[in-house]
């Protein structure tokens, strides 16, 4: 298994890819904003994400968007095939995007928006710390990148304030990994359930 940084070369991924996220969408029924093939080729072009392939198979991925002129970051699409699951993968492919990330944007906030326990739990051992949405992008593309997900209404009913998806943050200016205590799983569980609790309620009002 090779976890490498995308090139041109990777070009003829761009359909499996969109094809993986949009069916891991299907099955989790939680949002994950579809991308075209066109959006990911501009990643693949231009450095800005990294790929996982066994052999000639492609295995994961994950792609990274800057917004407000380089002052955040974030780290999207994270997606293994399902035959490469349960294997480690999907951590190794965060810790890879995140130190890409890291290198070309050094001074950047990194951030993430997810439904997703594990994906929570890479982001805490990484550094993240849950945040409000007022502390991620106010760049309205971003926002606007959400529109393909089954939580939008969520995301506009509150104004941007809030929605399924968790706030997660890197401050490299004010984090210290190694002094950091990390964020259970279960904090993350209940703040879920919460949400679940909420929104469901609202919406049979």
């Amino acid at each position: 298994m090779e976890i490498v940084i995308a090139n041109k070369s990777h070009n003829v991924y761009a359909d499996i890819i969109c094809k993986t996220i949009e069916e891991a969408a299907q099955i989790r029924g939680t949002g994950i904003a579809k991308r075209k093939p066109e959006y990911i080729l501009t990643k693949l072009e231009n450095g800005n994400a990294v790929i996982a392939l066994d052999g000639d198979e492609f295995a994961g991925f994950c792609y990274i968007e800057a917004w407000g002129h380089g002052k955040f970051v974030a780290n999207s699409g994270l997606i293994v095939r399902p035959d490469y699951r349960n294997i480690g993968l999907a951590k190794k492919i965060k810790e890879v995007i995140f130190k890409h990330s890291r290198t070309k944007f050094p001074d950047a906030k990194i951030f993430s928006i997810t439904t997703g326990l594990a994906v929570m739990k890479l982001n805490s051992n990484l550094g993240y710390k849950p945040v409000t949405f007022s502390e991620l992008t106010n760049d309205p593309s971003f926002w606007d990148g959400c529109q393909t997900c089954k939580n939008y209404d969520i995301l506009t009913r509150t104004e941007r304030k809030m929605c399924m998806c968790t706030g997660m943050l890197f401050d490299p200016k004010n984090n210290n990994k190694s002094a950091s205590k990390e964020v259970k799983e279960s904090v993350f569980r209940k703040l879920k359930n919460i949400k679940e609790n909420l929104f469901l309620k609202k919406s049979k009002i």
